[in-house]
């Protein structure tokens, strides 16, 4: 099995790989592009940091790191970190991290609640639901968190309706649902449609191009921002490019690895505001931020992108 760390070897050749981090951290970075809250207009740079699986099991053995991850998020340009109360020890240790390291205001704190599972038809506590909240702050150490959201489409009618008290007292400033699940789409479009939303949080990838179809487009037409999720399909966009080299025709919009290769094709798209690709490592982390660096593939280049990966055999 191919790793990321054989892909940037790969990608960029094994006698710069192996100085790779102090390279890349010793290069002064381009400006990050930025996109606006469309509901807002306030402007964040496009690439994040997510924290699913990675940062929860990381957070056991080695929390140091995970605060090298943070400084070098805020140092190199970014500002979404992309947590949840079910992402294990993520939330805490990154909550204390961004205090101990005296960043917490330059992180764009973007969490979940959901204290009524997967189950369509399961309800949410609203005592729960409003603890679940409440301790969010406290790891935080903030008074007002920037965007919480309905983790995976959970009883909307309870937890958004608390969300929406949280944001009129003016203690979250956005608020949003999530769902990476296809067989959700239909109730995520209705709740789109029918909700006063500031974010969704889906998943999309070059090799998973479904919401493209309605909710991607409904999100432009009612002014939702839309944060990326899972643009590496986890670890199977990987495992798929194995040892094929990135194209030399990556180049014309600045790809040079293949990380920046599957997250430039994501922020192509204008309806997306951010992609939060989950990382523990500030190596990777660094990669993935120089996707929101320099051009970005224009229609006819996408379409060449997702023609590469679909003749590659899948994972």
């Amino acid at each position: 099995m191919v790793t990321r760390r054989d892909a940037l070897k790969l990608s960029l050749g094994a006698g710069l790989s192996l100085a790779l981090p102090g390279a890349l951290f010793a290069a002064t970075p381009a400006p990050m592009r930025t996109r606006p809250i469309p509901s807002s207009g306030q402007r964040i740079p496009v690439v994040g940091l997510g924290s699913s699986a990675t940062f929860s099991s990381t957070a056991r053995d080695d929390a140091s790191a995970l605060n090298e991850v943070l400084r070098t998020l805020v140092d190199q340009g970014g500002a979404v970190f992309d947590t949840a109360p079910s992402y294990g020890a993520s939330e805490a240790v990154a909550g204390k991290a961004v205090q101990d390291l005296g960043i917490a205001d330059r992180v764009f704190w973007a969490t979940k609640v959901n204290v009524a599972g997967r189950d369509a038809d399961a309800k949410a506590d609203p005592a729960a639901a409003r603890a679940q909240i409440e301790a969010s702050f406290s790891r935080l150490g903030r008074d007002t968190i920037d965007l919480i959201q309905v983790h995976n489409l959970g009883d909307i009618p309870t937890q958004l309706g608390i969300l929406k008290e949280l944001k009129d007292a003016k203690r979250v400033r956005y608020i949003g649902v999530t769902s990476t699940s296809k067989p959700a789409y239909p109730k995520l479009i209705e709740t789109m449609r029918n909700e006063p939303l500031d974010f969704i949080g889906v998943d999309y990838a070059v090799d998973n191009r479904d919401v493209e179809e309605t909710i991607l487009p409904l999100a432009a037409e009612r002014g939702i921002g839309v944060l990326v999720y899972a643009p590496f399909g986890r670890t199977r966009l990987w495992q798929r490019v194995g040892e094929t080299p990135v194209p030399d025709w990556a180049a014309e919009f600045g790809a040079a690895t293949w990380g920046q290769f599957f997250l430039k094709f994501v922020l192509s798209h204008p309806a997306v505001t951010c992609v939060t690709p989950a990382t523990s490592r500030a190596s990777n982390l660094v990669d993935n931020l120089g996707a929101g660096r320099g051009r970005l593939p224009d229609t006819a280049q996408r379409e060449r992108m997702a023609r590469l990966i679909e003749a590659l055999p899948s994972a």
